[in-house]
């Protein structure tokens, strides 16, 4: 079972953000080998905070050593090497996937860039939060090449739009 709490804060917008972030979530996990967890009786744990630039900034800045904000930040609570085996060593049934933090100045601009309503470009913000939850990265070619048709399977799944559209120049 997966759980996702999702705490909107100002600048955000109301709208229906707990079931946009567990539908991202869902699609995510089932681009990945451990889509089994959305049918097993252990608690998978994800926090979505949605709050300003500037509280994203603090954070960047004191876990990532960037002096900005940023779209979206993952706190994995799980090292990759055990996810594997996370449900089956839940002591309680729960397991706290971790937190994702999304900036809401950096993803309206972005939303406006891409010419995409908000809420689906943070749907894909999520998308992508949830992959690196799971250890997913994009360091190197490979790697982001991954995870960007993990991305956009599930966006496909979501209904929603390509978030890497090949552009002609």
């Amino acid at each position: 079972m997966l759980d996702v709490a999702v705490l909107p804060e100002t600048p955000w917008p109301d709208g229906n953000w707990e079931e946009l972030a567990t539908r991202a979530a869902h699609a995510a996990i089932g681009q990945t080998p451990y889509a089994a967890w959305l049918n097993t009786a252990a608690c998978i744990e994800i926090a979505v905070r949605m709050t300003s630039d500037h509280e994203v900034h603090t954070l960047n800045r004191q876990y990532r050593d960037k002096d900005k904000p940023t779209n979206v930040l993952s706190f994995p609570m799980i090292q990759p090497d055990l996810l594997e085996s996370v449900t089956a060593n839940s002591d309680d049934g729960e397991v706290l996937l971790g937190d994702i933090v999304l900036a809401h100045g950096v993803c309206e601009a972005e939303a406006g860039e891409r010419d995409v309503a908000l809420a689906d470009h943070a749907t894909h913000l999520i998308v992508h939060g949830v992959l690196h939850l799971l250890g997913y990265d994009h360091m190197g070619d490979a790697e982001a090449e991954a995870m960007e048709a993990m991305e956009r399977a599930a966006m496909v799944q979501l209904g929603l739009h390509d978030p890497y559209p090949v552009r002609e120049d």
